[in-house]
C-alpha cells in the first residue's frame, strides 16, 4: 500500500517522539536525584535507548521507521528510489522526514520533562538536567568528538543497510540490540547521539522550557551531534553502494 507524505509526517513524528520520550526518560531516571533508577549506570542508559528505538520503530513502521535523519540521508546516499512504499526519494519527501523527526524530538523531550517535573525542580546540578536532553562529551575535543559520532553512526546505518534497507525490514528488536551494542562499545566518549533529531530536538526543548535552574544549552557543542551523524550516515550509504547493498523501501 502506498503511503502519502502526510502519513509519513505523522509516522515519523510519532515514532521519533516515542524514541525520545523513552530514551531521554531513561537518562532522567538515572541522572536526576530522588528517582527510583538514580545512579543506575551507563549500561542501563544503553538498554533504555535500545528499547526506545524498539518502540519508535514499531510506531513509525508506515514511513519505513527512519526516526533519524542519518538513516534518511544514508538511504539517499545509497541510491534508494523510495523511502517507503510510494514515497519517492525527492527533496520534498526528504524535507518531510527531517521536519517530522525534529518536531518529534522536541515533543518527546517536552513529555520527558513533564514526567520528571518534580525531579527537575529538585535537581541542583544544571549539567545533569541538560544531560537528560542532549549529549555531551566526556572529554571535550570537537574534532575527536565529531569523529566518534561519525564512526558510531556509520555502524548504525551501514548495518541497517546490510540487513535490507529501512529499519522495519531489519526488525525492531535487531535495531534495538544494535543501538545497545553501539552505546556499550562506542558511546563512552560522547554519549552516542548517532541521531541529529534525538539531540537537536531535545536541546531546543531544553532551551525553551521553563526548567528551574537549568543553565545554558551548550550550543557550542550542538553542531557535533548534528554534523557527525549526518556525515556518518552518508558515508555508510556510499559504502553500502560500493558493496552493491541496495536500500530497500
Amino acid at each position: 500500500m502506498e503511503v502519502s507524505l502526510g502519513t509519513v509526517f505523522i509516522s515519523e513524528f510519532a515514532g521519533t517522539a516515542m524514541l525520545v520520550l523513552l530514551g531521554c526518560g531513561v537518562v532522567a531516571n538515572v541522572a536526576l536525584g530522588k528517582t527510583k533508577g538514580n545512579s543506575g549506570g551507563f549500561l542501563m542508559v544503553n538498554w533504555g535507548w535500545g528499547l526506545a528505538v524498539f518502540a519508535g520503530v514499531y510506531v513509525a513502521v508506515q514511513s519505513g521507521a527512519h526516526i533519524n535523519p542519518a538513516v534518511t540521508f544514508g538511504i539517499w546516499a545509497n541510491g534508494g528510489e523510495e523511502y517507503a512504499a510510494g514515497v519517492a526519494v525527492t527533496f520534498a519527501s526528504t524535507l518531510v522526514y527531517l521536519c517530522a523527526q525534529l518536531l518529534g524530538g522536541i515533543v518527546g523531550a517536552v513529555f520527558t520533562w513533564l514526567a520528571y517535573k518534580q525531579h527537575f525542580d529538585e535537581e541542583p546540578d544544571a549539567a545533569n538536567k541538560l544531560g537528560v536532553f542532549s549529549t555531551g562529551p566526556a572529554i571535550r575535543s570537537y574534532g575527536w568528538n565529531f569523529l566518534t559520532e561519525v564512526i558510531g553512526t556509520f555502524v548504525l546505518v551501514f548495518v541497517i543497510l546490510v540487513f535490507g534497507g529501512t529499519p522495519d525490514k531489519l526488525g525492531p528488536l535487531a535495531v534495538a540490540l544494535l543501538v545497545v551494542g553501539i552505546g556499550a562499545s562506542l558511546g563512552g566518549p560522547t554519549g552516542y547521539a548517532i541521531n541529529p533529531a534525538r539531540d537537536l530536538g531535545p536541546r531546543i526543548a531544553h532551551a525553551i522550557l521553563p526548567i528551574r535552574g537549568k543553565g545554558p544549552s551548550d550550543w557550542a557543542y550542538a553542531w557535533v551531534p548534528i554534523a557527525g551523524p549526518i556525515v556518518g550516515g552518508v558515508i555508510a550509504g556510499f559504502a553500502a553502494t560500493l558493496m552493491a547493498i541496495p536500500a530497500a523501501a
